[in-house]
């Protein structure tokens, strides 16, 4: 059977003193299958809602109301390094395994390669303070408590020839109040979609590489989070009363996806169904997380509790699966499938300031092949070969077939 595990990340001291849970502890790594489990944990961290991101070799977590981002090895299991930022942080997230995307008070972007420690910052492109974050290999999505979304191209954020200002592709700004959650499709293609969960008690799904609007779903109480299932056919929504909804995006009978139909989308969804309730008091759902087969959600609340819900019953399933006795701000599912990586980081390089040389500090993965003689010769030389340098421009004067 396959190990599926998951992260939780708590804010604030402990509720109270009887309990097995450390004091000073913030971060907790779990296993969920075959059996529940804390496995291990690191100290001294407290993180708001939005603001943890792991890799497979660190963890990194923005620390509540401060300018700094606390950074774990996984695979050492201790803190290693204390990153500090010129501005507050307000939420973080990974692009890609080596590019940490930050959320400041001020509503600006901080992108850092870890690989590097080259550090780029745009303009304040937010009114407010940036409440999340999503990206993938091409895009970067901002929500803010000024009620916009921002939609960021990030070859070009990371283009080192570009001289322009950094701005966003598009605001996506149908909102009239706070984002509290983004969530980001599963598809490489141009109609990925992005959900977002806002204070005015809707929640919105886009097309954001056009700026499209899909669908407005009218919901009975705030939304805090949202997790999307892995075919993206529904969202699941975590509201401030503790209770979760599922809002399915199509129908059994729908031959082709509605969220496509031009009818539909300007007719606003009212969510009628009952939210699915635990049989103890659960607090503020902050958080939620999905099992790599979908079958499983996870659901992390004020009160300290996490959940584990069956969304084939839509009914809570193994009931609570830990109590941390302080708020679970984050939880991060981890996939059961290792992934291959041409290189790992050992350590992290902190930001630089400023512009100039930049040293990668990487360790390549696997072992070298009799095919790689030529590469290993490149690398481990202080420079190019004349030899491949002499193909290489041979190259360039012979015709095209």
């Amino acid at each position: 059977m396959l190990s599926e595990g998951f992260i939780t990340s708590i804010r604030a001291q402990p509720k109270s003193a009887n309990t097995a849970i450390a004091k000073d502890v913030g971060i907790h790594l779990h296993t969920l299958y075959p059996t529940p489990k804390i496995e291990s944990t690191l100290k001294k961290s407290s993180t708001p809602v939005n603001s943890l991101a792991a890799n497979s070799t660190h963890i990194f977590a923005a620390q509540a109301d401060k300018a700094v981002v606390h950074v774990y090895s996984r695979e050492r299991g201790n803190h290693e390094a204390l990153v500090s930022f010129p501005e507050r942080l307000h939420s973080l997230t990974l692009v890609g395994d080596g590019i940490v995307a930050l959320g400041t008070a001020e509503g600006r972007v901080i992108l850092w390669e870890v690989y590097t420690g080259r550090q780029i910052s745009t303009p304040a492109a937010h009114l407010q303070a940036i409440s999340c974050l999503v990206a993938d290999q091409t895009h970067l999505i901002t929500g803010s408590e000024d009620s916009n979304v921002n939609v960021w191209s990030i070859p070009k954020l990371l283009s080192l020839t570009s001289s322009e200002t950094h701005e966003p592709l598009r605001t996506l700004s149908n909102h009239r109040a706070a984002i509290t959650s983004l969530a980001l499709g599963h598809s490489s293609t141009s109609t990925n979609i992005c959900v977002s969960a806002s204070r005015d008690n809707t929640c919105i799904v886009w097309n954001h590489q056009s700026g499209t609007l899909l669908r407005t779903f009218l919901l009975p109480t705030t939304p805090l989070c949202l997790a999307l299932d892995p075919c993206d056919r529904a969202v699941y929504v975590g509201f401030e009363d503790g209770s979760l909804q599922l809002l399915e995006f199509t129908t059994a009978a729908a031959v082709l996806n509605p969220l496509y139909d031009t009818r539909l989308q300007d007719t606003p969804v009212q969510v009628t169904l009952p939210p699915w309730t635990a049989s103890f008091n659960p607090g503020a759902c902050n958080c939620l997380g999905l099992s790599h087969d979908g079958t499983t959600l996870l659901s992390g609340h004020a009160s300290g509790k996490v959940a584990r819900w069956d969304t084939g019953l839509r009914a809570i399933s193994g009931g609570e699966v830990v109590d941390l006795n302080a708020p679970v701000t984050n939880l991060i599912m981890l996939s059961p499938f290792s992934e291959s990586k041409k290189i790992k980081a050992i350590t992290i390089m902190k930001p630089k300031l400023g512009e100039g040389d930049y040293i990668l500090a990487a360790q390549f993965t696997g072992r070298a092949t009799r095919e790689q003689n030529q590469f290993d010769r490149i690398l481990q030389g202080p420079g190019f070969p004349a030899d491949v340098l002499e193909r290489a421009i041979a190259s360039f004067a012979t015709p095209s077939l």
